[in-house]
């Protein structure tokens, strides 16, 4: 995907399908207000105008407050129209030397396109202005003031609507009112009435956006009041835009030529009502005897005296424009019930008596009410629908309830919506718990999740969704809060980890977040992953991978109250995270300060089903869209996954897993022998059983480790597992054949029941196109299928995170190279660029490794990193197996601290112990985001070596149990080539 591409989809999901953001684009900014030192007195001193329009505009929520400049004179105006543009000129009677009429004249000339509007003082001025219709060519419009600043906020709305009309209806079909009224001192009046409470009701339905932009963007959609006093003007605006007529308003006061008596207006009325379907019709009148007229339109009436004129017309906006609360009744009249939102509207259409929803069905009382709350397109589908196209009324009731259901999704798809009850459960929306930053892996679930809902993925792929597990965020105010109200600032300087978690247990969360945290578990019983989300978190120059604990609980304790302990003692251990001694290292060692650090936290349903006392999906995984290791004809960015049955930890902690590119997922990557040898035998569940954990103990206490055996009598293993057939000397794809289960995915990769390569293609391409460089994501998959359930296979996308790749000019492919003088050379070298400030190695002679004994390992090397960084000296690490693999019998189980001074880190195989290296482990992120160099020496390579005759000649300046560390005089110089995965250490001396 390129950028073009990704940029329209993310304007899509920015803005929304219905362009919102496009309309307004005529706004009023500068106005030139002309009058009199006196007419500018009279209207600052009644009125504070400037002061008053700034507080109309906050009042109603409106953006881009005009400035407004005042000239005593039309010369002065004139003078400043030709040094500066302005967007509206609004000239009093008065104004020196001209009248308006010469003045409008000249500034037409000046700017054709500038509105000027005729503001009166004096009521008797209308007399003249009348008597001068001949020279009103160049004034756009007239107006009384009657000391209301709103008067002056209708004059600008009614100038940008006049401007952006055209463009408006038809990106975005916006509503439009049509006024028709000649009175200049009645329409003055009555204007900013329209306009304010058309605003307020607008604000009233635009509510229920997820987020102040959604507002603010909806705002721009509200109805456009056009105002005309001519009835040749009318009726070609209704000709124009009857597709976008909201209502019409007005009486027999137009203008009309040869100036009809009451008789003739009236059947000009009747005419253009009959013609063209206005929709809504208010006629208004100051005769009461015109209200049995204003009945044979089927109009609404309103008397132009009334006292309660505001009231009525809020009456009719609520009433037959669809503003307010949708009232169900019948055609008698009978009140059933009402709703104010669409959720309420999607919950109530399936109770209220079927006679209800076929009178407003009828009345297209449902598309007015979709109108007015900005639905455009929607109401538009079902306004052409008729009762008498179903046969059972009742499928017209469930069409009802789907559109209201598309509505309400449509409008939190993919966003980050404040806590609502309805959202909790939606795997397309994520929840926040609580205000603040959504650090760096919430930032990173919440843009994939709106990169997903508007590329509109699980069109692309036949049977498969690709959603995100529902989601909650607690952002960084609750962390702020925490640490203040229970006076835990100091325990920064606490060195002891079990104290540290005690006293964060001990601490107690806000109220709000209590409260929240019980209506979430009262909907979500499923059990749930408690994710740090740091400031500093899966950033690209600060990686962050597995620093922090992530805690899985089970969620199904019987006892509600001790559900609620687990989550919220979770949460707390999550902000603990942040001071303990393995991140305040990590940290330090970044050059950060504790202090910088805040923590969101994520609530995920984890993925997966109950099989007895466990709980997992079909498997999980991690892919990369930069490979690091390409093998035969695979290029770099082909990218690679690793897949495993169960939860992700075999794959993430560096167990054992299946590896494959997805661009060529039937290649084979090891050897028969291998495949049966390094195939996955134990896979990650839930620990159902654990009911009564301790999390203190660490994030594994709520894990379960299970046999591959578990996973094929629950039934889980159909297609991810292969045999080999010691028979007849091959592997089948069939379980029923007794023989070794090598772990092979082959249903999905071999035979495509689940298009996960073509997912992870896609994915991979357009998260890397939307964070500029390569990327890591990991997954779970559910297979689970029912169609008639709705239940499809599902791909759930659960993070991202970004990958450095370090590209700057340097090739050793084509360079020669003398072998002999080399200590080190490798094809799976992995880092860029040159290091020539190393002179220590820390190696463990192959001939002391005993795969049984990796902890004491662990323990060992810590104690000589210690000393590196008290010495603040980088060094290069040798050592067998995987670094940093939880499994400590595939490799020494160290934590990024624990080695946090190598530079160069190097993986050895040897003869009885050869293992793939760790690409898509935490660890091995946090290396590439680094760049550290980390070199793989397969034992069978004929190219690769390591010269352990020299390394072993030196003189050791340490000699452990296990590791030995040797020092050179001079440094050793480092040279890797990232583009073709070279590296190479040259001996010194």
């Amino acid at each position: 995907m390129n950028i073009s591409d990704l940029n329209h989809y993310y304007n899509k999901f920015k803005f929304g399908e219905d362009n919102f953001h496009n309309l307004m684009k005529y706004r009023v900014r500068e106005i030139l207000l002309v009058s009199t030192f006196y007419d500018a007195f009279t209207l600052e001193q009644e009125s504070r105008l400037s002061q008053q329009l700034v507080g109309q505009y906050h009042m109603l929520n409106l953006t881009t407050i005009p400035r407004i400049t005042s000239v005593p004179t039309g010369e002065e105006a004139i003078s400043k129209l030709k040094k500066k543009k302005y967007d509206l000129v609004i000239t009093t009677m008065r104004i020196g030397k001209s009248t308006p009429f010469q003045f409008s004249k000249q500034i037409k000339k000046i700017d054709p396109d500038v509105p000027v509007l005729l503001l009166l003082t004096i009521k008797s001025d209308i007399n003249l202005v009348e008597k001068s219709t001949h020279s009103m060519k160049y004034i756009d419009q007239v107006f009384l003031w009657h000391g209301d600043t709103k008067l002056l906020l209708a004059m600008i709305k009614y100038i940008e609507d006049r401007k952006n009309l055209e463009r408006d209806t038809d990106i975005a079909m916006v509503r439009v009112i049509l006024l028709l009224e000649n009175s200049i001192s009645y329409y003055s009046h009555y204007l900013p009435l329209l306009y304010t409470e058309l605003m307020h009701q607008t604000q009233m339905l635009i509510s229920q956006e997820v987020n102040d932009v959604q507002k603010y963007y909806r705002m721009r959609a509200r109805p456009k009041i056009i105002l005309t006093s001519s009835y040749d003007e009318a009726v070609k605006l209704t000709e124009k835009y009857q597709d976008y007529l909201l209502c019409t308003i007005t009486d027999i006061s137009f203008n009309y030529p040869g100036n009809p008596d009451e008789k003739k207006r009236k059947k000009l009325i009747k005419q253009l009502r009959n013609k063209h379907d206005l929709g809504p019709f208010l006629f208004q009148s100051a005769n009461d005897e015109d209200k049995a007229f204003a009945e044979c339109l089927k109009a609404y009436f309103i008397h132009k005296d009334s006292t309660t004129l505001l009231s009525e017309f809020r009456q009719f906006l609520l009433t037959h424009l669809g503003f307010g609360d949708f009232i169900f009744t019948d055609e008698n009249n009978h009140y059933y019930d009402q709703v104010s939102s669409t959720i309420e509207m999607e919950q109530k259409l399936a109770e209220i008596p079927i006679q209800s929803v076929l009178y407003h069905s009828s009345q297209n009382h449902f598309s007015a009410w979709l109108i007015a709350h900005g639905e455009i397109q929607v109401a538009k589908r079902i306004e052409p629908v008729k009762n008498s196209d179903f046969a059972d009324p009742e499928d017209l009731r469930k069409m009802l309830i789907s559109v209201f259901q598309e509505v309400g999704q449509s409008r939190r798809k993919g966003k980050i919506v404040e806590f609502d009850i309805d959202s909790i459960k939606s795997c397309d929306q994520i929840v926040k718990l609580a205000d603040g930053s959504l650090g760096g892996k919430g930032r990173g679930i919440a843009f994939i999740n709106s990169l997903l809902s508007t590329l509109e993925m699980n069109t692309k792929f036949k049977n498969a969704h690709i959603s995100i597990p529902s989601t909650a965020i607690i952002g960084t105010d609750e962390f702020d809060y925490f640490i203040e109200h229970n006076r835990l600032v100091d325990v920064i300087h606490c060195n002891d980890d079990e104290v540290i978690k005690k006293k964060f247990l001990a601490g107690k969360l806000s109220p709000t977040v209590i409260k929240r945290l019980k209506i979430y578990l009262e909907i979500i019983t499923k059990p749930l992953a408690i994710r740090s989300s740091g400031l500093l978190e899966d950033s690209q120059s600060q990686p962050f991978a597995g620093i922090y604990q992530t805690y899985m609980i089970p969620n199904n304790h019987e006892d509600f109250n001790q559900r609620l302990k687990g989550l919220m003692n979770a949460i707390k251990l999550v902000f603990a995270s942040s001071f303990l001694q393995m991140a305040k290292s990590y940290i330090a060692s970044l050059n950060y300060r504790v202090v910088e650090e805040k923590m969101a936290v994520v609530i995920q349903e984890i993925v997966g089903d109950q099989h007895g006392d466990r709980y997992y999906p079909h498997f999980a995984g991690v892919a990369q869209s930069y490979n690091f290791y390409p093998t035969a004809d695979v290029k770099h960015e082909e990218g690679v996954a690793m897949i495993a049955v169960g939860l992700g930890q075999s794959v993430v902690e560096g167990g054992k897993a299946y590896r494959f590119c997805p661009h060529y997922p039937n290649q084979q990557y090891l050897s028969l022998e291998d495949m049966i040898k390094y195939s996955q035998t134990e896979f990650y569940a839930i620990d159902l059983t654990q009911k009564n954990f301790d999390l203190k103990k660490g994030d594994h206490i709520t894990l379960s480790a299970n046999k591959i055996s578990v996973a094929e009598s629950d039934h889980t293993l159909y297609h991810s597992a292969s045999v080999w057939d010691a028979v007849n000397q091959r592997i089948e794809e069939d379980l029923s054949i007794k023989g070794p289960r090598i772990i092979n995915f082959a249903n999905v990769l071999k035979y495509d029941y689940f298009p996960l390569c073509k997912i992870l293609i896609e994915l991979l391409d357009v998260t890397e196109t939307a964070f500029g460089i390569p990327v890591e994501i990991e997954f779970a998959v559910n297979l689970n299928h029912d169609t008639k359930k709705g239940i499809y296979p599902t791909f759930y996308f659960l993070q991202a995170r970004p990958l450095t790749v370090q590209l700057e000019e340097i090739s050793l492919a084509d360079e020669h190279i003398n072998k002999e003088e080399l200590l080190l050379y490798t094809e799976e070298g992995m880092g860029h660029g040159t290091i020539n400030d190393l002179s220590d190695i820390i190696y463990l002679n192959p001939v002391s490794f005993d795969k049984t004994k990796t902890v004491e390992m662990m323990n060992e090397i810590a104690s000589l990193n210690e000393k590196m960084v008290a010495q603040d000296k980088n060094y290069i690490l040798i050592g067998p197996g995987r670094w940093g693999s939880r499994d400590r019998f595939l490799g020494i189980p160290v934590q990024w601290p624990q080695i946090s001074k190598a530079k160069i880190i190097v993986e050895t195989g040897l003869k009885d112990f050869d293992i793939d290296p760790s690409q898509g482990t935490h660890f091995f992120h946090n290396l590439v985001s680094m760049n550290i160099g980390y070199f793989n020496v397969p034992y069978h390579s004929k190219n690769d070596f390591i010269d352990w005759d020299w390394i072993l000649k030196q003189k050791t300046i340490y000699q452990g149990k296990y590791f030995c560390h040797i020092q050179s005089q001079d440094f050793f110089k480092v040279s890797m080539d990232g583009k073709q995965g070279i590296a190479i250490i040259y001996k010194t001396g």
